[in-house]
């Protein structure tokens, strides 16, 4: 009774780890691969497909979905990603007074919180982490597709929380998005000069993140780097 079951979840895993392994694959190379029959691990795909662990393109090529990649993030992010992050966010706070996070794509079209460094004025924006919100309404789901002016930031007023503003900008690794870094702030005290200032601190910070990243510093984060500073 138990046996069936869990050769179904083994079979799954194996089929999850292929594809990750390689980056992509087709339904032929998953299925050889872990040495199933094709509509097996086609039945196996579709589960995992259904629940945000693959996702399959247009062409019937699998990949990671967002659902394992929020998965990663959240199992790595106390040793790698929120550490790298933490000066930066350290800085933001002690440069603007409000709350800083940093965030990344999770599953179902959503921004996963996976750090924040409390800002230290009275009244801030108590901790999030751990808690999703919709890429379409947010800054930070602005941030993480690309979607920023011209100056690499986006500020969104009411976006999730009445009387809140966030501002936030992408970090990249390489050419990749791979997480946002946002300051949110209680909208009555935010000044069109104070958005305009916080965006370039982002941007520098961000920058400062994405140039450890990579490797090396992306292309214009210098000039994002000069301007971003007080």
């Amino acid at each position: 009774m138990v046996e069936a079951p869990t050769r179904t979840v083994e079979r799954a895993l194996a089929l999850l780890a292929a594809i990750c392994d390689r980056g992509s694959a087709n339904l032929a190379d998953s299925a050889r691969e872990c040495d199933l029959a094709p509509s097996t691990a086609l039945r196996l795909l579709r589960t995992l497909e259904n629940t945000g662990f693959v996702a399959k393109d247009e062409m019937g090529i699998y990949r990671p979905g967002s659902r394992i990649i929020q998965l990663g993030a959240t199992a790595l992010s106390s040793e790698s990603l929120v550490d790298l992050a933490r000066p930066v966010m350290e800085k933001l706070v002690a440069k603007t007074g409000e709350s800083a996070y940093l965030s990344v794509e999770g599953h179902a079209a959503t921004a996963l919180y996976i750090g924040i460094m409390q800002g230290t004025h009275s009244v801030r924006h108590t901790s999030w982490v751990g808690r999703t919100i919709p890429l379409d309404v947010s800054a930070a789901g602005h941030a993480l597709r690309g979607e920023v002016n011209s100056d690499g930031y986006i500020v969104i007023e009411r976006g999730v929380e009445a009387d809140v503003t966030a501002i936030a900008c992408p970090l990249y690794s390489q050419a990749r998005i791979v997480a946002a870094l946002s300051i949110v702030v209680p909208s009555y005290r935010l000044t069109g000069s104070d958005a305009a200032q916080y965006g370039r601190l982002l941007v520098s910070a961000a920058a400062e993140v994405s140039a450890q990243l990579s490797g090396s510093p992306k292309s214009g984060s210098d000039k994002g780097s000069e301007e971003g500073q007080p």
